[in-house]
C-alpha cells in the first residue's frame, strides 16, 4: 500500500478556526485497490462546523442528510445532534439542526427543534419524560424526502435512565422549504410481546430503488437477550410503515444481546454489522431480510478486531466496501471503552474481515470518546463521516478536547456509481 501526504492551508469553518487544531490542516491518500483489479482512491479532510463544551452539556449523534435542489449550489446538507447533559447517563433533553448549502464551506448556528423535543407520557401509571434520540436523517429518493430515524428513550420523572427502559422506533419528516421538521412519531410495529421494546436508534438504514426501505432494529422480547433482525418497510413520503420482517439475530451468553445493527449492499451481497458488549459482528445475506449465522468481525490475519460494546458503520463505494469504528489496541487505553480514534479501514467482502494494512485514522483522539457516529452520502464524489467529542466523564478535556463536531469528508478519486441524486 502507498502512503502519500500533502497539505493544505489551516481554513476556517463557519466561526471555527483550525489554527488550535493543528493536525486537521493534514491530509491523507490512501489508495486500495480490489482483487479483480478495480480500484478507489482517496483523500481526506476534516471539518469542525460547530463545538459545544460548557461543563454542563455537549453535542451528540451529528448525523447529516442532503436535500437536493435546496441550497444554493443546488445542495443542502441538514446535520441533526442530541444535547447530551454531563450531569447523567444518556440523557439527551434537546434536539438540535444546522445546515451547509455549500457543501461545508459556512454552517448556520445550531437551533432547537421543537418538533423534536421530549414530550411526558404515561407510562407505569406515571407521567415520564419521552426522548427522540439516536437520529439518523436520510434522503429518501422514491418520495425526494428527507426522512429522519431514531428511537426514544423513556426516563423516570427526575430524567434518569432505569431498565428495562422501553424504546420505539421514532421518525420525523424534513420540509426542506419551510427548512422545518414535522412532530416525531412512532412506527407501528406488530401487537406482539416481543415487539414491546423495538427501536432503529443509530442503525444506519438502506433505501432500495422501490422506495421500500430495509430498516435493522434491535427488540428486547421479555426474559431474553436483545435480538436484531432487519423490517421491511414503505414511506410514501408522510408515513413509514411496517410491512414484514426477515430472521431474528440473537445470541445466548452473558451480555446484553445484539444491538445497533447497521446494513448495506455491495455488489451482490447485503451486510449487516452489529454491536454486542464483547465483540463485534458481522454477517450477510442475499436478500437483505434473511441473515445468517452471524460471526466476529477480525482482521485479515486472523487476530480479533478489537471492537466492543460500541456500534460500526459501513461507507460503500461502488468499488470497494469500507467499516468505520473503533478499537482497543490503539494506545488509547485511556479513553472510556477505547472509543476513540475513529478508524476506517477495507472490508474483504468475501472472507468478512477487515484489511489491517487498509486501516487509517478518520478522526484522532483527544482524551475523548468519538461514538454514535453517522455515514452520508454527499455526492458521488465525496462520503460523509460525522462525529462528535462526547464529554465524559469529567475531566477528559485535560487531553485537549472542547466538544468538537467533526466532519470527516472522504473524496473519492472516481464517481462512486451508487449514488444517484
Amino acid at each position: 500500500m502507498r502512503n502519500r501526504r500533502s497539505f493544505v492551508k489551516k481554513s476556517l469553518i463557519g466561526s471555527i478556526s483550525f489554527v488550535n487544531l493543528p493536525w486537521v490542516s493534514r491530509q491523507m491518500i490512501h489508495p486500495y485497490h480490489l482483487g479483480d483489479g478495480q480500484g478507489v482512491d482517496y483523500r481526506l479532510t476534516l471539518d469542525v462546523p460547530t463545538r459545544l463544551f460548557d461543563g454542563r452539556q455537549c453535542w451528540v449523534h451529528p448525523r447529516a442528510g442532503i436535500v437536493p435542489a435546496a441550497g444554493q449550489n443546488g445542495l443542502r446538507v441538514v446535520m441533526t445532534m442530541n444535547t447530551l447533559q454531563l450531569s447523567g447517563s444518556d440523557v439527551f433533553k434537546g434536539m438540535y439542526d444546522l445546515h451547509t448549502n455549500d457543501l461545508g464551506k459556512s454552517w448556520t448556528e445550531p437551533r432547537v427543534l421543537t418538533a423534536l423535543a421530549p414530550r411526558y407520557e404515561t407510562h407505569d401509571g406515571v407521567e415520564r419524560p419521552v426522548a427522540a434520540s439516536d437520529f439518523w436523517p436520510k434522503y429518501h429518493r422514491t418520495t425526494q424526502t428527507l426522512l429522519g430515524i431514531g428511537h426514544t428513550i423513556v426516563y423516570t420523572p427526575e430524567w434518569e435512565v432505569k431498565h428495562p427502559r422501553p424504546r420505539h422506533t421514532a421518525y420525523s419528516v424534513y420540509n426542506a422549504q419551510k427548512n422545518e421538521w414535522a412532530s416525531w412519531r412512532k412506527l407501528r410495529m406488530p401487537d406482539q410481546a416481543k415487539f414491546a421494546s423495538a427501536g432503529a436508534g443509530c442503525v444506519q438504514r438502506l433505501d432500495q430503488d422501490d422506495g421500500t426501505i430495509l430498516l435493522p432494529i434491535s427488540f428486547h422480547p421479555p426474559q431474553q437477550n436483545s435480538q436484531v433482525t432487519v423490517l421491511r418497510c414503505t414511506f410514501d413520503g408522510d408515513t413509514l410503515h411496517y410491512q414484514d420482517q426477515g430472521n431474528e439475530l440473537g445470541i445466548d451468553d452473558d451480555t446484553r444481546g445484539l444491538h445497533e445493527p447497521s446494513i448495506t449492499h455491495f455488489h451482490d451481497k447485503y451486510f449487516l454489522t452489529i454491536r454486542n458488549d464483547k465483540v463485534g459482528f458481522i454477517t450477510t445475506s442475499q436478500d437483505g431480510l434473511h441473515f445468517d449465522p452471524i460471526r466476529p468481525w477480525t482482521f485479515d490475519d486472523g487476530t480479533e478486531l478489537g471492537n466492543y460494546n460500541t456500534q460500526q458503520h459501513w461507507v460503500a463505494h461502488s468499488d470497494a466496501l469500507f467499516l468505520v469504528y473503533t478499537r482497543r489496541g490503539a494506545n488509547n487505553d485511556h479513553i472510556f471503552r477505547h472509543r476513540a480514534p475513529l478508524f476506517m479501514a477495507e472490508v474483504d467482502p468475501e472472507r468478512l474481515c477487515v484489511i489491517r494494512e487498509t486501516e487509517l485514522v478518520l478522526v484522532p483522539e483527544r482524551g475523548v470518546r468519538l461514538v454514535n457516529f453517522g455515514v452520508t452520502e454527499v455526492s458521488a464524489n465525496e462520503t460523509w463521516v460525522t462525529v462528535s467529542e462526547w464529554m465524559q466523564p469529567s475531566g477528559v478535556e485535560k487531553y485537549g478536547s472542547d466538544g468538537s463536531v467533526y466532519v470527516a469528508r472522504i473524496h473519492w478519486d472516481k464517481p462512486n456509481r451508487n449514488f444517484s441524486s
